[in-house]
């Protein structure tokens, strides 16, 4: 079972680069998928976020208040690696647990997209990592159109992750998202049918 890693920064266009991959007919897994569901109601992540963080972060149904929440751990690197240690292990028990999935339906290869893969120091799960990156001033200008965030809330966000220009450096595969998305495309076609060729040498 060859298992990849997609990351990235904020708003560097993973999302749009994992769905390429899926239409690919590669199996992908979204984290930040997991994280919505640890932080659904009555799970254990919740519960102890509410205690750690106050019940001011818990919304009318029971679940974390993810803006709430963002307010104060984007603004406090200590906030932000307490909430890291309370959430972190259920999402990655569950991103372990679909590749063993995978590998026992019989399948070679799967992409898990995990934003904070570099930072917090999984990238020896995965057998390569692809990460998806634009300028930094290009993931603000499209956090502050996506999340309507103030340019002050936008480059604390960007700045709370490792640089894009770091994760680069340490990628086995890179796929810039600065031109159009027939190119981004292009780039992950490559990208694909490299990782199937290694994954099928992998399962002689």
């Amino acid at each position: 079972m060859f298992r990849i890693a997609l990351t990235g920064g904020i708003a560097t266009g993973k999302s749009h680069v994992r769905g390429r991959f899926e239409a690919l007919g590669i199996d992908t897994i979204d984290a930040d998928r997991l994280v919505h569901e640890a932080l659904g109601p009555g799970t254990q992540a919740t519960i102890s976020i509410a205690h750690r963080f106050g019940s001011g972060v818990i919304a009318v149904d029971g679940s974390v208040d993810r803006r709430r929440l963002g307010e104060q751990v984007f603004a406090d690197d200590e906030a932000r690696r307490d909430l890291e240690k309370l959430l972190h292990p259920a999402v990655y028990a569950a991103i372990t647990e679909w590749f063993e999935a995978l590998a026992r339906a019989g399948k070679a290869l799967g992409i898990a997209d995990i934003p904070l893969l570099y930072e917090t120091g999984h990238e020896g799960d995965v057998n390569a990592v692809i990460v998806v990156a634009c300028g930094p001033e290009e993931q603000v200008r499209r956090v502050m159109a996506r999340d309507g965030l103030s340019l002050e809330a936008a480059r604390q966000r960007v700045a709370a992750q490792m640089a894009i220009e770091d994760k680069v450096k340490r990628a086995d595969f890179v796929i810039w998202t600065t031109g159009a998305l027939e190119e981004t495309d292009r780039q992950v076609d490559e990208v694909a049918k490299t990782l199937k060729e290694r994954a099928m040498r992998n399962e002689e």
